[in-house]
């Protein structure tokens, strides 16, 4: 009798192996799969053809299968402690420490695994059981499903192979593993998950980088400023800066004035487009939504206090999804480049103490700003474009006594959002070293 219910619990256990099997399979076997190997000729892709249009349905059954093996399984291994042992207690351990053991190796790893492996032929070996089983049911593993889901708050128990985001973006990287797709396109699939919780604050273009015009300036200075700017859209405003009260396009402006040159003197005022304004909180999936449907390229960022926050474009929010956009003149440069006579051609992002360090500038530092960039900006009181120049006394940071000043010009934007990247500095000395300089020079015949 003995020997009988342990071959019974065994057996149990045999089908919940396989059951867990077929889980394992059946979960990672999608129906673009099925229909290949239905392509292939492959045998049994029929029916796994009929499971991969319905997996619900004989994911639930597989899992019914499992369980009632397993518990069934459970009550013999006790059974048969019982009658095994005197002391109920100890009959009880072992029945417990058996199962465990069992259910978790023979059930909770091994078959999991080779159905991750090898989830293909185990989906198609399983539907041969699961699809003659499903006619035999009938109704009965749904009417279990919503009794446990009367029985549990909440949404009760999943449709899908998915239960959440994270299961999905798990089923992404084991695509990538298995190679059936690039590495570039899980980074995209996790950038749109990743977009739907971010906001427009994170992407936008911050205030402090912002080129804009008075709308009492004329449509002539409105495109020398876009032309040298690099910018194809600028925000024109009115009192201040945070009264931005339109956005003025290149395109606009080249029409005015190819129409008619008097054109020029007109107010900047007279071509500028409605703005578009957006809270700093807004998601970023449902803005691009909005910019599509509404047919704009760029809205004016809110703050929580009504002023202006930044900037936002289309690109900005793409640029989330494929990474940063760059163009055929983004280039990598040198942090510092020599071009000789104490004249360097250094980063915007360079620290002002590197660029100390270069002319043997003892204390140059400035509380507001860390970079070269922020030091000419501060020194303009605007944001630089290409060409600007600003001088930057260096009298009580110098060690070299002929040394008086730094010259900061601005060079040549790169890039999608037409940024200052490089920095022309020039010593500025004065002109009695000068003087003294050219003395030495030897003269020439």
């Amino acid at each position: 009798m003995t020997a009988r219910l342990i071959a019974a619990a065994v057996l149990l256990l045999v089908v919940a192996w396989l059951a867990a099997c077929a889980e394992a399979g059946l979960a990672r076997t999608t129906s673009y799969r099925a229909e290949e190997a239905v392509r292939q000729g492959r045998r049994g892709a029929e029916r796994l053809a009929v499971v991969a249009a319905d997996p619900t349905r004989y994911l639930n059954l597989a899992l019914l299968v499992r369980v009632a093996c397993e518990v069934a399984s459970g009550v013999l291994v006790t059974y048969t402690s019982v009658r095994v042992f005197e002391s109920t207690v100890q009959s009880l351990a072992v029945a417990m420490g058996v199962m465990v053991l069992v259910s978790y190796v023979a059930i909770g790893v091994s078959p999991r695994t080779i159905g991750r492996q090898h989830p293909l032929n185990t989906a198609t070996a399983a539907s041969y059981v699961l699809v003659p089983l499903v006619r035999i049911l009938g109704p009965v593993p749904q009417l279990l499903i919503l009794l446990g889901n009367a029985l549990t708050p909440g949404k009760g128990f999943r449709k899908g192979p998915f239960a959440s985001e994270a299961e999905l973006r798990a089923m992404v990287d084991l695509a990538e593993q298995e190679s059936l797709i690039e590495a570039d396109e899980r980074k995209m699939v996790h950038s749109v998950f990743q977009l739907g919780d971010t906001i427009v604050r994170e992407v936008m273009v911050p205030r402090t980088d912002l080129i804009t015009i008075e709308r009492f300036k004329t449509i002539r200075q409105a495109l020398t400023l876009a032309l040298r700017s690099g910018f194809s859209r600028i925000p024109v405003v009115g009192e201040s800066e945070d009264d931005i009260v339109g956005i003025v396009y290149l395109k606009d402006l080249a029409r005015r004035v190819h129409i008619s040159r008097e054109a020029e003197t007109e107010l900047v005022s007279t071509a500028m487009r409605p703005a578009a304004f957006v809270p700093d909180t807004k998601n970023a999936g449902d803005l691009l939504r909005e910019m599509q449907q509404d047919r704009i390229h760029v809205a004016v960022v809110i703050d929580e206090y009504g002023g202006t926050a930044g900037i936002v474009t289309i690109e900005d929010i793409l640029e989330e999804i494929v990474g940063e956009i760059t163009d055929e003149y983004d280039r990598e440069l040198p942090p510092v480049e020599d071009l000789g006579d104490g004249r360097y051609r250094v980063t915007a992002r360079l620290d002002i103490g590197d660029l100390g360090e270069l002319y043997d500038l003892v204390g140059l530092d400035d509380e507001d700003v860390e970079t070269v960039g922020g030091l000419l900006a501060k020194s303009l009181g605007r944001v630089p474009i290409a060409g600007a120049t600003a001088t930057v006394d260096v009298t009580e940071d110098r060690s070299d006594p002929s040394l008086t000043a730094l010259r900061l010009t601005a060079e040549a934007p790169t890039g999608r959002r037409n940024r200052i990247v490089t920095v022309l500095v020039e010593p500025v000395r004065t002109t009695e070293d000068a003087d003294e300089a050219t003395a030495d020079e030897p003269a020439s015949a």
